[in-house]
């Protein structure tokens, strides 16, 4: 029977699992996520997301004392969303830019407590704007790209200026990158990163990330179309990577993620650039959906999910399982 079969036989290193992690092509490590957190107005604060169970909007001196703990997690980094009150939404976004605004205070807050942690901040104005579009809209609802640039700018500005680590536009308007680049350097900021949302498409799954910052309802059934990406399209996805990268992106993301592993597989493969990936809160739901009625393995399924992207070629992963993978991976 032995003559049948070729020398190698494939099943050999999958025997024990002293060889599987021998021969182990990708691992997932904690410094690989990316927390993201909901911020809110007031003190000693928790308000439970519906449609995202487990995950909480929290006050600063409470962001502060989850900092800690992803630090000794080891995750190295926040990714940073204000929950906007709705007296200071405006058709202007004013807000955005507002040097005491919440994302303000709280990326000061947080670099001052917990300087061992990398701030993320986002850079776009749905949850400024009372109509929950990413910018500033003519009287069609029309967004007008180049205006939206100019408040993008102001708002990056006043994070860099707060010190947050990194500046992650995630609006898809053209140019915003080069814009905010030159503004950067202008201003002295030459070491505040940019991590560029380049390929953030038009997706259903967003649906739970408006209910926590509170979009949700200023949207009022629209879309954003007509400046996020088609879900069909790959090449296009790659020429917005490439513009961003030659506009000055230190980092580029690929937007929502296990639906979007192709384009991730892309981005690295053709760009060889630092790549990052968003399980969106879409992802989040639907898994936690089947781990609370039985239906999936809630550990491993988490970490299974999580290499998934590892795999596909992403350098650093944004997820709401972050603290409970790297619980998980630290007993491993």
């Amino acid at each position: 029977m032995v003559e049948h079969f070729s020398s190698t036989r494939m099943r050999r290193l999958r025997q024990h699992d002293y060889t599987r992690k021998l021969v182990a092509e990708h691992q997932l490590n904690p410094q690989d996520l990316i927390y993201p957190m909901f911020v809110i107005e007031g003190v000693n604060q928790r308000e439970a997301i519906a449609s995202m169970p487990g995950i909480e909007r929290v006050t600063i001196d409470l962001l502060i004392e989850e900092a800690k703990e992803l630090v000794d997690l080891g995750i190295p980094a926040i990714a940073l969303f204000p929950v906007t009150p709705a007296d200071l939404k405006s058709l202007s976004a004013s807000e955005a830019f507002n040097p005491q605004g919440l994302a303000q205070r709280a990326v000061r807050a947080l670099k001052q407590a917990v300087p061992a942690i990398a701030v993320i901040t986002d850079v776009a104005l749905d949850p400024f704007t009372t109509h929950g579009q990413d910018g500033i809209i003519d009287d069609q609802g029309y967004v007008i790209n180049d205006t939206t640039v100019e408040i993008l700018v102001k708002q990056a500005l006043s994070h860099a200026e707060a010190g947050a680590d990194i500046v992650a536009p995630s609006d898809m308007m053209d140019g915003r990158i080069g814009a905010i680049r030159q503004a950067l350097e202008s201003q002295g900021y030459v070491n505040t990163c940019i991590m560029a949302y380049s390929a953030k498409y038009a997706s259903s799954y967003y649906g739970p990330f408006r209910d926590a910052v509170g979009s949700a309802g200023n949207i009022k059934g629209g879309n954003k179309k007509n400046y996020q990406m088609d879900p069909a399209n790959s090449d296009e996805a790659m020429r917005e990577i490439a513009l961003d990268i030659q506009e000055g992106a230190d980092m580029v993301m690929v937007k929502p993620g296990m639906p979007y592993l192709d384009i991730v597989r892309r981005c690295k493969s053709e760009f060889k650039v630092p790549t990052f990936a968003y399980q969106v809160s879409g992802e989040y739901a639907m898994h936690k959906a089947a781990f609370a009625n039985g239906w999936l393995k809630e550990d491993e399924v988490i970490l299974e999910s999580l290499l998934a992207f590892k795999r596909a070629g992403a350098d650093g992963i944004l997820t709401y399982f972050a603290k409970q993978a790297a619980r998980l991976l630290q007993k491993k």
